[in-house]
């Protein structure tokens, strides 16, 4: 494995008094696919929250490494802080502006680099040839994937190091999530390491090098992605058998 972009050391995190995840430790090695898997109240979500300072964090440290520069510790920042370090996050729900068109949406994303919008935009473009095709319509107005492709190309105007990604196949079809799931391989090929929660347990697995499996908020099992596959205690609690 490559050196590490994003290390996570004993991570406890949750909601005012009420704690979801107890000492998580991850890494994410550099220009990787990572997965975070588990069953329904893993605290999956909580977790990848607490990285992007969008809910309490109690103790432990996340720590980002950049390919140049120094190290910087996101523990406490603000996610406005978190993303300017190189590192954006795409939430499940609510992750389009509904009432902006699809091209306002994607400058939304460069509100941090207005000087390299145009440039970051043809990437996106290149990337994702829809959002072009539809920059005129408004969000709301597209499919379930669109929406989706309208997230992740936001997320990729801040020029990432790091996409962080909540359930980036929920609610879509099975022809879709290919789709969709064929852009995340096709921006990580293009250097960008991510690190995912995702429901469809075998697909995601199958195309990260590290898997992690969480149950009640703490550290299951973790591994290669080909290896957790084969893993039988995988395979009967989450896979489906």
């Amino acid at each position: 494995m490559s050196d590490i972009v994003l290390e996570v050391d004993g991570l406890v995190a949750g909601y005012g008094t009420v704690t979801v995840v107890h000492h998580v430790s991850l890494s994410v090695p550099r220009e990787s696919i990572v997965s975070i898997i588990g069953p329904n109240g893993a605290g999956k979500s909580t977790l990848l929250k607490g990285v992007y300072g969008l809910v309490d964090v109690s103790e432990g440290r996340v720590l980002f490494r950049p390919a140049t520069g120094d190290e910087v510790e996101l523990t406490g920042l603000r996610p406005d802080q978190i993303t300017a370090a190189g590192i954006n996050y795409v939430p499940q729900l609510a992750n389009v502006f509904p009432n902006l068109t699809v091209l306002e949406n994607l400058e939304m994303g460069a509100v941090l680099s207005r000087e390299t919008m145009d440039e970051r935009l043809e990437v996106v473009h290149e990337l994702f040839p829809l959002l072009d095709d539809r920059r005129q319509q408004r969000a709301g107005t597209l499919s379930g994937g669109q929406r989706q492709m309208v997230a992740l190309g936001r997320a990729m105007m801040t020029d990432p190091e790091l996409l962080i990604l909540d359930e980036p196949s929920a609610g879509l079809a099975p022809q879709v999530i290919d789709e969709v799931m064929d852009l995340l391989v096709e921006i990580n090929r293009r250097g960008v390491s991510i690190l995912m929660v995702e429901q469809n347990a075998r697909r995601s697995l199958a195309m990260s090098d590290l898997g992690y499996v969480l149950e009640t908020g703490r550290n299951r099992l973790e591994g290669e992605g080909s290896t957790l596959l084969e893993d039988p205690a995988v395979v009967d609690l989450y896979l489906g058998g």
